[in-house]
């Protein structure tokens, strides 16, 4: 590799992980005002999401889906059960695991919440299609990237 390909691959703009990760803050930022109104922030918006499609699953189904290990997901939870959002027992059949169930509240902000992903795509005039694509080959470079550690 010649000194200009090596400063080339080394240019912030050239960098793969950085365009996902500012993507990434962009998409936050968008999504703050929207989440702001149901009273959750980003990551706790994702928890939801995941019992919104199946109630009552233990802490590491929850991390598997959101790629968070329990550390990092324990105190997210903890906080949710504080704003009353969601319950947190111990599994009858293994006291080990910690089971999570959304609250009635929760419930009700799914109705809320049905909203959000049509006013995102709308406010930046999104095509549906080419986000579906977009997602699509995002999920399999994830994929690739976890099956290579």
């Amino acid at each position: 590799m010649e000194t200009n390909d090596a400063t080339a691959a080394l240019l912030l703009d050239n960098q793969l992980c950085f365009a996902l990760h500012s993507a990434s803050l962009a998409m936050t930022k968008v999504y703050k005002p929207h989440l702001d109104k149901l009273g959750v922030t980003y990551p706790q918006y994702l928890v939801l999401l995941v019992l919104w499609e199946r109630d009552g699953l233990i802490v590491s189904d929850i991390g598997e889906r959101l790629f968070l290990d329990s550390g990092t997901l324990t105190p997210l939870l903890k906080r949710l059960e504080a704003q009353g959002l969601v319950d947190r027992s111990r599994d009858p059949q293994d006291e080990r695991r910690v089971v999570i169930r959304l609250t009635d509240r929760a419930r009700a902000l799914k109705t809320d919440a049905a909203g959000i992903p049509a006013c995102i795509l709308g406010a930046r005039g999104c095509d549906v299609q080419d986000v579906v694509r977009l997602v699509g080959e995002i999920k399999a470079m994830r994929d690739k990237l976890a099956g290579a550690v």
